[in-house]
């Protein structure tokens, strides 16, 4: 038994990756981990970053709001999980640290080519493009839809 983990967010880019490793984990008979990254902000009182660190009770708030997310985008993508053993996993970290950690024992690490923030002109995100750089193991990019609603893999 494998072990194959993807990284989730919100995205698109997130859910095509999702249902890829879900269809490898299946075809090799794999654990699949879904983790979903998360950090703390800065949150003011007046709602502009910087101001005040988040501490105590708003930390719990985040981890909530991640485990929320990932359950979401589970749920969006329809996930069959018949004869898949899946693992959740949240942490907090920045998500290409957490997604390169996270490939230390598994057998493939899979992320989507574009995810939440960053520029969207990019081919590939930043997450991606450091998790090809410095996983522990083989790494697959999905590509999100296209026009032509097929998904590819890099």
């Amino acid at each position: 038994m494998g072990l194959i983990v993807v990284g989730v967010d919100r995205s698109d880019g997130a859910k095509a990756a999702l249902r890829f490793a879900l269809e490898e984990a299946r075809l090799r008979q794999a654990t699949l981990r879904v983790v979903h990254a998360w950090q703390f902000g800065y949150i003011g009182a007046t709602g502009l970053e910087g101001a005040l660190p988040a501490v105590g009770g708003e930390l719990e708030d985040f981890r909530r709001g991640a485990e929320a997310a990932l359950d979401e985008t589970l749920t969006d993508v329809g996930a069959e999980t018949d004869g898949v053993a899946i693992e959740r996993r949240v942490d907090q970290g920045t998500a290409a640290a957490v997604l390169v950690e996270e490939s230390r024992g598994a057998d493939l690490l899979v992320v989507g080519s574009r995810g939440h923030g960053g520029f969207a002109q990019l081919l590939l995100g930043s997450v991606s493009q450091q998790c090809a750089q410095h996983a522990f193991c083989p790494v697959v990019i999905v590509r999100g839809t296209a026009k032509n609603g097929n998904e590819g893999v890099s």
